[in-house]
């Protein structure tokens, strides 16, 4: 993740920590199935401790890194995690040690050789790395989901980064050197309202790098539209979204 990126999200943090879903305990239970021990779990990429917590449910250590001290500082507390301020790609000293590495709607954003390379040095032999993210969120709902899908494509289009192909090919393009494990399907809420759908699409990168680079809300632009459709047409809620998971274990 460049300076930029971490400024993106650094300046969004509280929207952030309150906007984005969390994930379901059923995912951290599959985790520490698959798992073979549950000593330390590894949140990389940990953001404001979405998945930190889930982890620490079921593991005995997390250790959870983020690059931005913004994010890291609104995380939940909890006595098995440690908090670290640190790149996924930055050598810390783990050595074979890890059980579980996670990477919750992050992985897109690291170097991957070099965070493999690390990944593969914190981890024991046969040790889990598992990524999983969602795609952009859509309501089933015809007419709302075209006014989803023309602030995705044509207001938004030109602030998608390049690994922004990744989460919207649900990883399956991601490479991923490890030995497949086929994951359960899982699926998290993101929205009890339009106001939480506003607000969780306020967190997406894209759209802080319009606000940058505009100086307004993109998403102002499609209310009044959005507004009416979602009289009109109320989709089913809460909303929810499939996450889209690779696991595989480090080659003994």
């Amino acid at each position: 993740m460049d300076a930029r990126q971490t400024m993106v999200f650094g300046d969004n943090a509280d929207d952030y920590r309150a906007f984005r879903p969390h994930y379901p305990d059923a995912l951290f239970a599959f985790l520490a199935a698959v798992a073979k021990e549950k000593r330390l779990a590894w949140d990389c990429g940990s953001g404001s401790g979405q998945a930190a917590l889930g982890l620490a449910r079921h593991f005995a250590r997390v250790l959870a890194t983020d690059e931005d001290s913004r994010q890291l500082a609104r995380a939940p507390k909890a006595p098995n995690i440690d908090y670290r301020i640190a790149r996924a790609e930055e050598d810390f000293g783990l050595r074979g040690e890890v059980d579980l590495i996670a990477c919750a709607c992050s992985i897109h954003w690291f170097d991957l050789p070099k965070f493999y390379e690390n990944a593969r040095r914190a981890l024991r032999p046969g040790g889990i790395v598992a990524a999983w993210t969602y795609d952009w969120p859509l309501t089933q709902i015809a007419e709302i989901d075209a006014i989803l899908r023309r602030l995705k494509d044509d207001i938004l289009g030109p602030f998608w980064g390049e690994n922004a192909a990744l989460y919207f090919n649900r990883y399956e393009t991601l490479e991923f050197p490890f030995k497949e494990i086929a994951s359960l399907p899982f699926h998290t809420p993101i929205a009890h309202s339009k106001g939480d759908l506003v607000s969780f699409l306020k967190t997406w990168s894209a759209v802080e790098k319009y606000r940058l680079r505009h100086g307004g809300d993109p998403l102002a632009l499609i209310d009044d539209e959005l507004e009416a459709a979602w009289r009109a047409h109320p989709p089913k809620l809460p909303l929810c979204v499939p996450l889209y998971m690779r696991c595989g274990a480090n080659a003994a």
